[in-house]
């Protein structure tokens, strides 16, 4: 994917830029966004980002119209079709899921749409199942527009740092210097997910809650944020971390 990626990029910006939009928006449209690995491919434009190979905030606007573009039109077919949807064996199949997320829809429409976004599972339903409940548009596309401001760069940034610490110069203190900080997201990302399990342990039961009870977060969530936050703290220090943080500027200020 990412070879193919590069291609497009090669044959022209505009090319690449469309295919951002398009990755948004298959990811979140009604159902698709189930099947498609979005987050890996949003990662691996995220690196080419990161390597100066395309720019930062044109990538961002073609994911907002991507994702506008994929939500409105969930909306609208779960508003024009509710009726055979909810015969439809495959939402039948998922009916538990579109249950919680009419359940959350009803009690806070606004943080619902705004946080299921960003998870995986609810992000192709929830406007679908928002248009199926007939939720008005005033109450939908306001949280819907911050959601779809945020969640571009959002899902871009694991690699945009990828990119930058792959393009750090190589010399007598950059060995295992992307390993560390490989190392150190990773314990960010952890802390965040325990923390987020941690908060949902009394509504949250899948493969993980075995080995992951209430009892067990209450102490490893913190812990494990603590450890995160330390090793954050402890890289900076690393004699290449300016050099790093310099050239992630520049990806920010459009180099």
């Amino acid at each position: 994917m990412e070879a193919w990626l590069q291609h497009l990029i090669t044959q022209s910006l505009a090319w690449s830029l469309l295919a951002v939009g398009l990755i948004a928006f298959f990811e979140s449209l009604a159902l698709v966004g189930l099947l498609l690995p979005g987050t890996v491919l949003m990662a691996s434009f995220g690196a080419l980002i990161g390597s100066g190979q395309v720019g930062l905030y044109p990538a961002w606007g073609a994911g907002i119209i991507g994702c506008l573009a994929g939500d409105w039109i969930s909306w609208f077919i779960g508003w024009q079709f509710k009726g055979p949807l909810h015969r439809w064996s495959f939402i039948k199949k998922h009916q538990a899921l579109m249950n919680k997320t009419e359940h959350a829809l009803h009690q806070h429409s606004m943080f619902t749409i705004i946080v299921g976004r960003f998870v995986g599972p609810t992000r192709p339903l929830i406007p679908l199942v928002a248009g199926m409940l007939e939720l008005p548009l005033k109450k939908f596309i306001p949280p819907n527009l911050i959601g779809c401001l945020l969640w571009p760069p959002l899902y871009l940034m694991p690699g945009i740092l990828a990119g930058v610490a792959i393009d750090v110069p190589k010399d007598a203190h950059s060995d295992g210097f992307t390993w560390l900080l490989l190392a150190v997201a990773l314990l960010v990302w952890l802390g965040g997910w325990l923390c987020w399990r941690w908060l949902r342990a009394k509504k949250q039961s899948d493969w993980a809650t075995s080995y992951l009870p209430a009892a067990r977060l209450r102490w490893l969530a913190p812990l494990t944020v603590v450890v995160a936050l330390g090793s954050l703290a402890a890289i900076q220090f690393h004699p290449m971390m300016p050099l790093f943080r310099h050239l992630l500027w520049q990806v920010f200020i459009g180099r």
